[in-house]
C-alpha cells in the first residue's frame, strides 16, 4: 500500500486523483489549509490522514508542520492545488501576484523541500500539476503564467537535483479542466462556461495516477493533456 500527500484534494483534479487512490486502497494524506477543512477530508475519505497548512502563507508552513506528526513515509507527493486570478499587467496590484506566487509556486517549493529527507528515503515520485500556462503565456494571464512557468522550472530544478538520490519528478500540463477553478476562469473573461466543452478532471487524473505508478525503470518527466473534443 503506497502513501500520498495530496495538496488540493478537495475539488477538482485533485478530488479526482484522491478518490482514485482512495478507492484502490492507497495510504492518503491530505493537506488541509485549517483543521475544520482537515476533518472534511478525512470525513470524506475514511482512513486518511490530515496534514494542515496554508498553501497561501508559505512562510508559516515550517512552523506548522512542526506541530504535528508528518508521515515518516510518502511514495509520491502530488502538488495539485492552485488558485487563478486573471487581469492585464496594467491592472494587476502586488497582492494579485504575491497570492498566486505564493499559493502556486513558493508554498509547493517550501512543502517539498520540508519533505524532501522523506522523500529522499522513499524514492518518492513528486507531481507537479502545472497548466498550459505554464509553457505559453497569453494576455490577461500574466501573474498565473508566471506562477507556471516557475512551476516548471522548480521541477526541472528538483528533477535534475534529487535524480542521484531516486526522486522521479514528473510535469503535468492540462489544458482547460472542467473544473470550480475553469468556472471561475469564464466568468473573469465574460464567457459562458460548459463543462462538457473541456477536459473531464478525471481524465486528467488518470495521466497523474499513470506517472504515480509508473514502474521504476522509467520517468514522465513532461505530460501535457489537451482537450479531445
Amino acid at each position: 500500500m503506497a502513501t500520498h500527500l495530496i495538496t488540493g484534494a478537495g475539488a477538482g483534479i485533485g478530488a479526482a486523483v484522491a478518490a482514485r487512490l482512495h478507492a484502490r486502497g492507497d495510504d492518503l494524506v491530505l493537506l488541509a489549509r485549517d483543521a475544520a477543512r482537515g476533518k472534511q477530508l478525512v470525513e470524506r475519505y475514511p482512513g486518511s490522514r490530515a496534514l494542515v497548512g496554508d498553501l497561501s502563507d508559505p512562510d508559516r508552513l515550517s512552523w506548522a508542520f512542526s506541530k504535528q506528526p508528518v508521515p515518516e513515509r510518502i511514495d509520491s507527493l502530488l502538488h495539485i492545488a492552485g488558485i487563478v486570478d486573471l487581469g492585464p499587467v496594467g491592472e494587476l496590484r502586488p497582492k494579485t501576484w504575491h497570492q498566486q506566487l505564493n499559493v502556486n509556486l513558493i508554498a509547493p517549493a517550501e512543502v517539498t523541500r520540508l519533505l524532501l529527507p522523506t522523500l529522499r528515503a522513499s524514492r518518492a515520485t513528486v507531481v507537479f500539476v502545472n497548466s498550459g500556462a505554464g509553457l505559453t503565456a497569453h494576455a490577461d494571464w500574466s501573474a498565473y503564467a508566471a506562477s507556471k512557468h516557475g512551476l516548471k522550472a522548480l521541477a526541472d530544478s528538483l528533477r535534475a537535483e534529487e535524480k542521484p538520490n531516486g526522486i522521479r519528478v514528473t510535469s503535468v500540463y492540462p489544458g482547460r479542466t472542467a473544473t470550480g477553478m475553469q468556472a471561475k476562469v469564464h466568468s473573469q473573461e465574460g464567457k459562458e462556461y460548459d463543462p462538457a466543452a473541456w477536459i473531464d478532471p478525471e481524465s486528467v487524473a488518470t495521466t497523474i495516477v499513470m506517472a504515480v505508478d509508473l514502474p521504476r525503470d522509467a520517468e514522465v518527466n513532461d505530460l501535457s493533456v489537451r482537450p479531445g473534443r
